[in-house]
């Protein structure tokens, strides 16, 4: 019986205390039964195991809880484009490269700009968080921003609009027989599932092919789409951006052979020469410019939107230089829109988004036949559930050193290490199972398999919906946020494989992470629970939780 087993059968056993009697007066309406929406156990069964233990603490301070297991583009579905109708979620942000500065967590996650079709998709709105989001960006002093994104992190915790679960320990390994183990890359907060492995990875015999595995199918191959994890590990490869995150974190210049920056409010690209779309077509400036200004028109392609609102202009100043004005000063501008916005072809896109501009729908909904990017890899086809097939672009000034990157969908945990083992994959990219199995294959062949960890610039939350009551109620979240034992989880749903999270900045960041706000949940405790619901009128009558004084039941049901 492995770690996850042995905690979740302890915490099964533990008797349901009652919620002591509150205060005096009629208590309002029972609250309704809650749907906690979680992916399913066989492709997520961290994620799945940890919504168990989420619902069984949350039943003892008196809330009915219903687990809803839906298939992975079906709940983002509902979570990302149905935002009043469900109650809370599972959720993960996943590291990406360009989350190796906190401004993207800070800001596009929670600033109230991004409740209607942003990622701020649990609706929290509180100006004091939209003040200092947008002071963060602003401030050019490194030491100050610091101090700032500590300030943003604390306020957070008081407010609790996510209950923060888990930090992942990324968990990955490679058939070193397939590659050359020195060519690996590891890129701080990532580990090797990363940009940089995937074009330095060093072929070690005839067997030249780049194969991954996803647990969850890719909903989008859309440069204007941040629709999913492996879908981004695809855009990453086929599109060139600006600029990249080095392995390091820091950014460096990619499709732009220098970037300088004259004063505060100006920058100033010089792309590559030479450089050409998969078609054969040349990258020019206007197919910059057109990428940047895409992204601002209507609201069609709403999770880049937030990152060019704080451009003023961007004009070509002679034909391979573009320049980029800023309305303020933009610490974070070189990570979080130079080396996250993909380059275009304007040829090719202009039309469409003129298109959907006079659509109901937005970008977003949008496919391509097939892509066309100027990046290290070229589209190749895709098969719906099954994989993805990119070749190495061979005009590319950084091609690839493998011949083609191909990643396989495999939901089930178990068939994925299976794959491992008879070389059917051979990087294990993507693994949320028991670690202790891929440690023993390891040991097993020691001559075939390398592994590798990293605890990641992302993290597994709970969203819960501001918009419906109670989650309307900060109390009632701190409250439910302080009954999550993080350590538990930490080691009864990842095995040990991740360290506990109360925010939205990773350890892994360790210049922008407020150290020890882990330990610094409000109420901090299931009895803290109980005491920060009785201090906010909650009342338990029998043994259901109920409103405060007054207050009535009248929100739909999730169904």
């Amino acid at each position: 019986m492995n770690r996850r087993s042995v905690l979740l059968a302890a915490t099964a056993l533990t008797a349901l205390p009652r919620l002591p009697a509150l205060a005096q007066g009629a208590p309002g309406d029972a609250i309704r039964p809650l749907v906690l929406i979680t992916r399913p156990q066989a492709s997520a069964p961290a994620a799945y195991q940890a919504a168990e233990l989420v619902a069984q603490e949350w039943r003892k301070l008196g809330l009915q809880i219903e687990l809803r297991p839906l298939p992975n583009q079906q709940m983002s579905q509902v979570v990302w484009y149905e935002r009043q109708r469900w109650d809370a979620t599972m959720w993960q942000m996943v590291g990406r490269p360009e989350r190796g500065d906190p401004d993207e967590m800070v800001y596009n996650l929670l600033h109230s700009a991004n409740i209607v079709t942003g990622y701020n998709f649990v609706g929290y709105s509180n100006p004091e968080y939209d003040r200092l989001a947008e002071a963060q960006r602003s401030e050019m002093d490194q030491a100050r921003r610091q101090q700032i994104v500590r300030e943003v992190q604390e306020v957070v915790n008081r407010d609790q609009p996510y209950a923060f679960l888990v930090h992942p320990v990324n968990l990955q390994a490679f058939n070193k027989q397939v590659f050359v183990e020195g060519s690996a890359v590891n890129q701080a907060g990532l580990g090797i599932r990363n940009f940089w492995n995937w074009i330095s990875l060093q072929p070690a015999g005839r067997q030249r092919d780049i194969i991954v595995n996803s647990t969850e199918p890719v909903k989008a191959t859309n440069p204007f789409y941040v629709s999913g994890a492996p879908d981004s590990w695809v855009t990453d490869l086929v599109w060139d951006r600006l600029m990249r995150v080095g392995p390091d974190g820091l950014p460096q210049p990619w499709a732009a052979e220098t970037v300088t920056q004259p004063d505060p409010l100006t920058i100033d690209c010089v792309i590559r020469q030479g450089m050409t779309h998969h078609d054969g077509t040349p990258v020019t400036v206007e197919d910059v410019i057109f990428s940047y200004e895409a992204p601002g028109m209507g609201d069609e392609s709403p999770m880049y939107k937030p990152f060019v609102q704080n451009i003023a202009s961007v004009t070509a100043v002679n034909d391979r230089t573009v320049r980029f004005v800023l309305k303020r000063p933009d610490a974070a501008f070189r990570i979080a829109v130079l080396a996250k916005l993909n380059i275009v072809s304007k040829r090719i896109w202009a039309p469409v988004v003129a298109d959907y501009l006079n659509r109901p729908q937005n970008l977003e909904s949008y496919v391509e036949e097939r892509p066309i990017g100027s990046g290290p890899y070229r589209f190749v086809r895709s098969r719906v559930n099954e994989e993805v097939v990119l070749e190495a672009n061979p005009n590319h000034w950084a091609r690839p050193k493998a011949d083609r990157w191909i990643m396989r969908i495999i939901l089930n945990t178990e068939a994925t290490l299976g794959a491992l083992r008879r070389g059917e994959i051979n990087v294990l990219a993507d693994y949320f199972g028991d670690p202790d199995l891929v440690k023993t294959m390891a040991r097993q062949l020691p001559a075939m398999i390398a592994v590798r960890e990293e605890v990641d610039i992302g993290f597994q939350f709970i969203g819960m919906n501001l918009r419906r009551a109670p989650f309307n109620d900060a109390a009632f979240r701190r409250a439910l946020s302080a009954a999550v034992n993080r350590e538990m989880m930490a080691g009864a749903a990842w095995n040990g494989q991740a360290v506990p999270s109360n925010s939205m900045v990773s350890p892994a960041l360790a210049a922008w992470h407020d150290q020890g706000i882990a330990g610094r949940v409000p109420g901090g405790n299931l009895d803290g629970a109980r005491r920060l619901l009785q201090e906010a009128g909650y009342r338990m009558v029998g043994n259901r939780l109920h409103y405060p004084s007054g207050v009535r039941e009248t929100t739909t049901p999730y169904q």
